[in-house]
């Protein structure tokens, strides 16, 4: 299953750990992956803010420490909440990176993959905007398809191309990327 076309439009910069052509805009919620822990596992994480609202910059500001609670009685609940993830992918297909790839986000929580816990320690996570209730767009599909084969091809670690979401590895306490991410339709656009 591992492909790398040459029409992909992305590719990692290995001495930053980031995406090339593509927004950065650092989170502070990341910290270094236990020496010698390389990515292993690829998670796909859904999130909407205010949940089931799409667009607007509250996304990228719970990311970044500045979530304003006054915007939305929801985001009192979050505002304390210190979480990252490595890549946004909004429903237009923009892709805005959070933390480079070689460090680790603060995305997965509590979490067990294959016996492993910390999935943090071992794994990149995707956020799609997207929600349980809500069809993920085309475009998202196809740039996380094209940022998936990028991470393929820079870190060699991935090598077992294990895919998962967030309720894979949290399923006791998370249900995203939902019902209606179509494992199905990625799986065809990484063949």
């Amino acid at each position: 299953m591992k492909t790398h076309s040459l029409e992909n439009p992305y590719m990692v910069q290995s001495q930053t750990g980031l995406l090339v052509g593509v927004d950065f805009i650092e989170s502070p919620n990341a910290n270094e992956r236990p020496a010698g822990v390389e990515p292993e596992l690829i998670v796909v994480h859904g999130i909407s803010l205010p949940p089931n609202q799409f667009g607007g910059e509250a996304i990228g500001q719970l990311f970044t420490n500045q979530l304003d609670p006054d915007e939305d009685v929801y985001f009192k609940e979050i505002q304390a909440l210190k979480v990252s993830a490595h890549l946004l992918i909004r429903r237009d297909g923009e892709v805005v990176q959070f933390v480079p790839f070689h460090r680790r986000a603060w995305h997965a929580g509590v979490s067990c993959f294959k016996g492993r816990e910390g999935c943090n320690d071992f794994s990149i996570g995707i956020e799609l905007e997207g929600s349980d209730e809500t069809c993920y767009t085309a475009s998202q599909y196809e740039r996380l398809a094209g940022v998936i084969k990028a991470l393929w091809q820079a870190y060699p670690s991935l090598s077992a191309h294990d895919v998962v979401g967030h309720c894979d590895i949290a399923p006791n306490r998370k249900t995203d990327p939902g019902a209606y991410f179509l494992w199905e339709a990625l799986e065809r656009l990484l063949a």
